[in-house]
């Protein structure tokens, strides 16, 4: 499976549109186009997590949760996801986009799950941990694409 965005190439910066707006950033906090390719079939559902690796915590910064997204969903709108939304790790159950502290630039994973099944046994209360871990148990396939942000 192949994930493509309009909003930023895979390995180059996240804009300004899709940054936090808080904690020192002042971004618009929309989450980006996501294109979806080769989804295999059987796919049923879709579920999404954005995830910051180099955040200074022991699990990294989860910043999306989306899931029970429609399998037959190819195209997200900038800052218009369907499914339901989780919690991410700014205690928010909507896009949060990229915050990190001053220094090295950060790497945001973006990763979207093709599924064999049309809803996940989960509610808006999900972590992104908890999600990447029923994911597991019903995968077909998934599709990365990666963004950097450095804060000034």
């Amino acid at each position: 499976m192949k994930v493509r965005s309009a909003t930023f190439e895979h390995g180059g910066d996240i804009p300004q549109s899709m940054v936090f707006n808080g904690m020192g950033q002042n971004g618009k906090n929309r989450s980006p186009h996501l294109e979806l390719m080769d989804v295999p079939e059987g796919t049923k559902s879709l579920a999404i997590v954005m995830h910051d690796p180099d955040a200074p915590t022991s699990g990294g910064f989860y910043h999306w949760v989306v899931f029970n997204i429609p399998g037959d969903v190819r195209e997200i709108a900038e800052g218009n996801a369907p499914g339901t939304h989780g919690h991410t790790d700014f205690g928010i159950k909507n896009y949060g986009g990229p915050a990190p502290p001053p220094g090295p630039a950060h790497r945001y994973n973006l990763t979207v799950y093709a599924l064999d099944t049309e809803q996940l046994p989960i509610d808006d209360s999900t972590t992104g941990a908890k999600l990447e871990f029923m994911v597991a148990q019903h995968a077909l396939a998934k599709g990365s694409i990666t963004g950097h942000y450095k804060a000034s």
